[in-house]
């Protein structure tokens, strides 16, 4: 047994290492709150929200206005993404099926948002339409001479395939494209146009006659060039207004009806490949007392989905996860839909002992006005994750700073570079940013959310450079 004033000394030595320690931290959050406040400045104090923590001890090192609900802009699709892993899992995949049904052609969805998605196929060095002409290959090898119907299954997701609290104007632009059971190429053709000796002609990928294009742009040999496309009252009948000096685009033009879209693509292309479709492209549920015999599938991993909703922003790719979530846990997988996603994902948070006042969910991208989420909320789904088993993979999925993603032009100074990882946020008045710093210290988990213009972009990222500063390098 220690003597009693050898366990005196004892604690009086603990105790000193633990003032010091509180002694250091304070002087090491001070010098970062000095920081800044030089930073932001004048910036309305209520319109801003600052949170950061080291996420091994849970200290918190900043936080300003962390507790209330503000508009986060795409920083939702942290929480979308977030929740997705926590329901499906790191080994989930979407799986879509094609099949025969007699002399019927069947396409199951699975709600893929990735499926002939451009930036993923290019990353595996897929080809533009590989999918229709694997399809058409396995066919022939089946010796299948000619397809009655084609069948389009959607009903993984509900039916409500534009979000209510979308803004009409943006239903035509690729990040608020319609969310369905078969998604292809993002829900959107893409359009070039190119001034050919006074005409203007218009090409469109992937060439197809589901979607109709009316021209009426100007060709013009000075003066400013742009061209816009817009939806008509007929479905996939767009037109093209605007001026064309030279060359406009490509540009991202979101189509309707998604899973016709695919279905529609796919006839085409069994045409041009000797297989006639001679019946009738129909979308509803496959039933399932016919035979399926299976020609095709295509599989998706989550951390792609999780790459492209956090990395580039891509909004089909989370509203797709919050479908998921919401079918996954449905008695029959079916029926996905955004009011039982925003269940789910509410019960997630809530479970984190995240409190109702700090968040609202409407959608999962953030295009939503309505979404609500508290700085200190986002950082406790980010520490969550950081204490499960699925950090390391989650990392991967955010932007990094001066290299890839929605931040790759900003952090190139080698000070940064690499180091600072996250996902940005913006709409109108809205301008947001959270993730991680890897500084010499360690991790540091951080979010940062302005409202009514409070904080500029550049003001934002100088908080996260403040951050590396601080803690560059080990005492």
């Amino acid at each position: 047994m220690l003597h009693r004033d050898r366990i005196g000394t004892h604690l009086k030595k603990l105790l000193f290492f633990f003032v010091a320690s509180v002694a250091l931290s304070g002087s090491a959050t001070a010098d970062l709150s000095g920081r800044i406040e030089k930073i932001v400045g004048k910036a309305r104090p209520g319109d801003y929200a600052i949170h950061i923590v080291e996420p091994n001890s849970r200290a918190i090192l900043y936080s300003h206005n962390a507790t209330k609900a503000m508009t986060p802009a795409s920083n939702m699709k942290l929480i979308s993404t977030a929740a997705a892993l926590r329901y499906l899992g790191p080994l989930f995949e979407y799986k879509t099926r094609i099949g025969l049904c007699d002399s019927t052609l069947v396409v199951i969805g699975s709600g893929d948002p990735l499926l002939g998605d451009c930036v993923t196929d290019a990353r595996y060095g897929r080809e533009d339409g590989w999918i229709f002409e694997q399809i058409a290959q396995s066919l022939q090898a089946m010796g299948v001479e000619s397809i009655a119907d084609i069948i389009v299954d959607t009903t993984v997701f509900d039916d409500q395939r534009v979000h209510p609290n979308w803004l009409e104007s943006d239903l035509n632009r690729w990040y608020a494209c319609e969310v369905c059971g078969v998604n292809y190429r993002g829900n959107c053709i893409q359009v070039t146009t190119s001034n050919q000796a006074g005409r203007v002609a218009v090409h469109v990928e992937p060439a197809t006659s589901f979607v109709e294009i009316t021209n009426e742009i100007q060709a013009v040999s000075d003066g400013p060039s742009a061209v816009g496309a817009y939806r008509t009252r007929q479905p996939n009948r767009i037109v093209l207004r605007g001026r064309c000096r030279d060359r406009e685009g490509p540009f991202d033009v979101a189509i309707e009806q998604p899973g016709g879209f695919f279905g529609f693509l796919l006839a085409e292309h069994l045409v041009l490949t000797g297989i006639p479709v001679s019946g009738r492209l129909v979308e509803k549920a496959f039933d399932s007392d016919c035979r399926f015999v299976p020609v095709a599938e295509y599989a998706t991993p989550l951390i792609d989905c999780l790459h492209r909703a956090n990395k580039d922003s891509l909004g089909l790719a989370s509203e797709a996860l919050l479908k998921t979530i919401a079918a996954h846990k449905s008695p029959d997988n079916k029926n996905g839909s955004w009011e039982r996603g925003r269940e789910l994902i509410g019960e997630y948070l809530a479970g984190l002992g995240i409190p109702e006042d700090q968040f609202h969910i409407d959608d999962g991208s953030g295009l939503s006005r309505d979404n609500r989420l508290s700085a200190q909320a986002i950082v406790t789904v980010l520490l969550d994750v950081y204490a499960g088993g699925n950090w390391e993979l989650y990392r991967t999925s955010l932007a990094v700073g001066g290299e890839d993603g929605t931040i790759g032009r900003y952090f190139k100074d080698s000070a940064y570079r690499a180091d600072v990882l996250g996902k940005t946020g913006y709409i109108s008045g809205v301008r947001s940013f959270s993730g991680v710093c890897l500084t010499g210290r360690g991790p540091y988990l951080f979010s940062i959310l302005s409202n009514r213009n409070s904080l500029s972009r550049d003001a934002i990222n100088a908080i996260a450079q403040a951050i590396m500063d601080e803690y560059r390098k080990e005492d």
